[in-house]
């Protein structure tokens, strides 16, 4: 039987949630996985995300099988091919149309969403002639170069080794009874100010990796009255928060006002895991020329066929109206959880199927997090460690959750109170 040692030997220090859930994965179906040793865990992290509709769905294992078989096209660059027309075709039909984002084109600019946020920085600087970007503290946008720039993690910021510069940092929302942060970000920019004249402002609605904040909907309106007053484009990161995760497939659908110019996605794109990142453009913002920027794995097209069978779970109503009942159900039991803890330990963070725990004590979202693994539940922490970050998939029936809450709730108490009699 294969041990674990091969990893310490052959592969590099940078890993790293391997760390957090020492087990060797054999086997993996919608919420379980299960190790060499035959344990099965409820995967709560779902590949940061990337497995919105859980792991090896029938449905799309069954098209890219067909595919595979079949002797279809596997990389194409951006060659014309079945696959990518039918996923074009489905996906407008299905979510830009009916959303009233007929007017977006897609560009596929590699298979990691930080090349879809590399694609849209840089359109807005050849779009606008400026080299400024407006990001947000708590923001995670990827690690290459570009979009580090508008990361805030002092982790990858020092692992870059150099100046990552053209951004300026802001303060994200900070929610009711602070000061309007899309309102300072207006006088920022002032004519006199020495901030200069911006590309664009790059957001998350929800911010995944700095901790589930939220933004409201007042400021993101606000921060698109910011962006058309000194002649910024608006992109919208969804990686994370899109496909679904937060309740309608893109996560900013409740703020009309907002209607971003380029929007980033990647990670549920693919429905199964595969790496796809796609950036949507707004029409006239549309202003490439035809090989400026490229990349070679553009055309993957097992990628197209999983998600064009993704689609299919939003064209069912049945799937449409669970994903925000999932995503209520969660947050109901995050707060009867919250009234079982002592007052003050932790309060509920995040939104819709996008939720967790924000502890006061690092420590102990730490602690609870390693308690989860051992009763076979993986879930991550994020925002500085004090939020532990649940990520079900989409498709988990509330049958299921209710089930699972139990068992974290039972294993978050039991661990917090612990901790208070130690």
């Amino acid at each position: 039987m294969m041990d674990q040692t091969v990893f310490e030997r052959h592969e590099s220090k940078v890993r790293s949630y391997c760390r957090s859930f020492p087990a060797l994965f054999e086997r993996a179906s919608g919420h379980h996985l299960w190790d060499t040793e035959g344990r099965r865990y409820v995967d709560l992290l779902c590949g940061a995300g990337s497995l919105n509709y859980g792991h090896n769905p029938a449905r799309i294992v069954e098209r890219v099988t067909e595919y595979l078989t079949g002797g279809g096209p596997v990389q194409s660059l951006d060659l014309h091919t079945t696959a990518k027309a039918e996923f074009l075709r489905r996906f407008s039909e299905e979510v830009l149309a009916p959303k009233g984002f007929g007017d977006y084109v897609m560009q596929f600019p590699g298979p990691a969403g930080t090349l879809a946020v590399e694609a849209a920085l840089k359109l807005a600087r050849k779009v606008t002639g400026r080299a400024n970007v407006i990001a947000f503290r708590g923001g995670f946008h990827g690690a290459s170069l570009g979009s580090l720039a508008a990361t805030t993690s002092p982790l990858l910021r020092r692992a870059a080794g150099t100046i990552l510069p053209s951004v300026t940092l802001v303060d994200y929302d900070n929610g009711p009874g602070h000061p309007d942060t899309a309102a300072e970000l207006l006088h920022m920019l002032r004519p006199t100010s020495r901030v200069a004249p911006p590309a664009a402002i790059l957001l998350e609605t929800v911010q995944g990796e700095g901790g589930l904040n939220v933004a409201s909907r007042a400021w993101l309106a606000g921060i698109r009255r910011v962006a058309d007053a000194v002649g910024a484009l608006v992109i919208v990161d969804d990686i994370q928060a899109g496909c679904g995760r937060t309740g309608s497939f893109f996560s900013f659908e409740h703020v009309p006002e907002l209607r971003p110019d380029l929007v980033c996605l990647s990670k549920s794109l693919s429905g199964m895991g595969l790496p796809m990142a796609m950036l949507l453009v707004r029409r006239d913002r549309d202003q490439w020329e035809p090989g400026e920027h490229n990349g070679t794995f553009r055309g993957q097209n097992l990628a197209f066929v999983a998600g064009t069978a993704a689609l299919d779970y939003w064209a069912d109503p049945a799937f449409v109206a669970h994903v925000p009942e999932l995503g209520v159900a969660i947050r109901e039991s995050l707060r009867d959880l919250v009234a079982r803890l002592p007052e003050g330990m932790a309060t509920t963070a995040g939104r819709g199927t996008m939720s967790g725990l924000r502890f006061a004590d690092a420590r102990l979202a730490e602690q609870v997090r390693a308690a989860l693994f051992r009763a076979s539940i993986i879930a991550e922490t994020s925002g500085d460690g004090r939020v532990l970050k649940l990520l079900p998939p989409l498709t988990m029936s509330l049958s299921e959750w209710a089930e699972t809450a139990e068992r974290i709730s039972d294993t978050v108490v039991g661990t917090a109170m612990i901790g208070v009699a130690a």
